[in-house]
């Protein structure tokens, strides 16, 4: 008689406990389980309540997901398993605090919120002893803590991205072409993919083809076959340094492309590239929007901080505002590229402003850089880009290796989600920027430190 195999955890049904984290990252993540059941540890509505006020993401996230538990409490009380919808068999049930066996608390030796969740996840273990009972948290430190009591913890996988090396690419160079390639290229402006690769490369993806000493920088149109020869570009004053900035001048000052990731390490000039091309554009839009996430440092919220509003902002913009004048102090005073700075800060034609103060507005006929972009969420980062309106470029820069945010990492991040989702739309451009260029001391202590 054969051998019975043990079903393995990922192929049977299984009940998936909800960390308050989840909710606030995603508010329709109940719906993702598929035909799996959820349990919703009291503690975390608890935790809800506290975040429901505000214009914050967070906040929208928890009032969304306290209406969507109000809905399902007209079919009875939720402390009955309920269907999460109609399109599958998953159930889900809000559990009351209950103790057995082992307690987080005492084992932890403080009574905190987290610790009531891992109880909950202990009892529906004992409850359910069939049955795989997995802790779901964007807080690693829960989810080690989940593991060292036995029990299963995993990461809220839904907004992972599909292709993580693609992250870590740089530009990519082309050795052995041959010269009369190159020549063509240079003489045409392009030439057919497959007279240089056998596989088609993403759009707007970015080459570097070379023979030797001599080469071409080119890339790659999706709609047309075709490498087109990219020409070097100033914008505002500022000049390309290298390769990789040529390429970003490249589809910053393109009007056909409306939505780009420039990902790189601090120092590589993703800022001061995205805001010298607008600046160059400036006529051909109502507004230059630059605005960056308000992350306060060691966890501190900006309220408990000294002075009035404006004065609480400022250190999250400073970094703004300083390479706006780096490129204001090229020119003279008298110059009128000077004075057209000035000028546009005066009239509100350039606005630098924290994004949650963005979030809201039209974003119709505006140039729109949003920094930092890897402390946002997906769902942030989709919120934004849904709102553009005609005529509006949207560019995202960040270092999805340099995360202030708790709960997101480099795969999780909303910059990440972006650059996997756009790599292939002909609208759409990522550029990874490696070289730094902000000094020889900065580079070194990239490469050092």
């Amino acid at each position: 008689m054969a051998l019975k195999k043990k079903a393995k955890v990922q192929d049977v049904k299984k009940i998936f406990i909800l960390d308050t984290s989840v909710i606030l990252h995603d508010h329709n993540s109940v719906n993702k389980f598929e035909e799996h059941d959820i349990v919703i540890p009291i503690t975390v509505l608890e935790e809800l309540d506290n975040f429901k006020k505000g214009n914050e993401t967070i906040n929208f996230e928890a009032r969304e997901f306290i209406r969507f538990l109000d809905n399902k409490s007209k079919e009875g009380t939720l402390q009955e398993w309920r269907p999460v919808n109609g399109r599958s068999s998953g159930r889900m049930i809000v559990m009351m605090f209950e103790e057995h066996g082992v307690n987080a608390e005492r084992i932890f030796g403080e009574e905190k919120p987290d610790h009531k969740i891992l109880n909950t996840a202990l009892v529906v273990k004992h409850k359910y002893p069939e049955t795989p009972v997995i802790l779901v948290s964007k807080d690693i430190n829960l989810r080690i803590k989940a593991k060292a009591l036995g029990l299963y913890a995993e990461d809220y996988k839904n907004d992972k991205i599909q292709d993580p090396e693609f992250l870590k690419e740089p530009i990519e160079t082309i050795e052995g072409i041959d010269h009369a390639t190159i020549d063509k290229i240079y003489s045409d402006g392009f030439i057919g993919f497959k007279k240089i690769l056998k596989q088609e490369p993403f759009s707007n993806q970015c080459f570097i083809l070379k023979n030797g000493s001599s080469s071409v920088l080119a890339s790659y149109n999706s709609e047309e076959k075709v490498f087109e020869k990219i020409n070097k570009s100033t914008a505002y004053g500022i000049k390309p340094r290298n390769a990789e900035q040529v390429f970003a001048f490249n589809v910053l000052l393109n009007p056909n492309v409306k939505l780009i990731a420039l990902q790189g390490q601090s120092g590589t000039g993703k800022t001061l590239l995205a805001l010298a091309s607008a600046l160059e554009q400036r006529r051909n839009y109502k507004q230059i929007f630059l605005a960056r996430p308000i992350i306060p440092l060691n966890n501190k919220d900006i309220g408990y901080l000294p002075g009035d509003i404006k004065s609480k902002l400022n250190p999250y913009m400073e970094p703004l505002w300083d390479n706006l004048k780096m490129i204001q102090h090229q020119f003279e005073q008298n110059d009128s590229e000077y004075k057209a700075i000035t000028q546009m800060i005066e009239q509100e034609k350039l606005v630098i402003q924290p994004l949650a103060y963005i979030r809201g507005r039209s974003i119709s006929n505006i140039y729109f850089i949003i920094d930092e972009a890897q402390n946002l969420t997906p769902l942030e980062v989709k919120t934004i880009i849904t709102r553009a309106g005609e005529n509006t470029k949207i560019v995202f820069t960040g270092d999805i290796n340099q995360i202030d945010t708790p709960y997101l990492d480099a795969h999780s991040n909303g910059l990440s989600y972006l650059i996997d989702k756009i790599k292939n739309h002909p609208m759409c451009s990522v550029i990874t920027l490696q070289k730094g260029e902000r000094s020889e001391l900065a580079n070194l202590a990239n490469d050092l430190l």
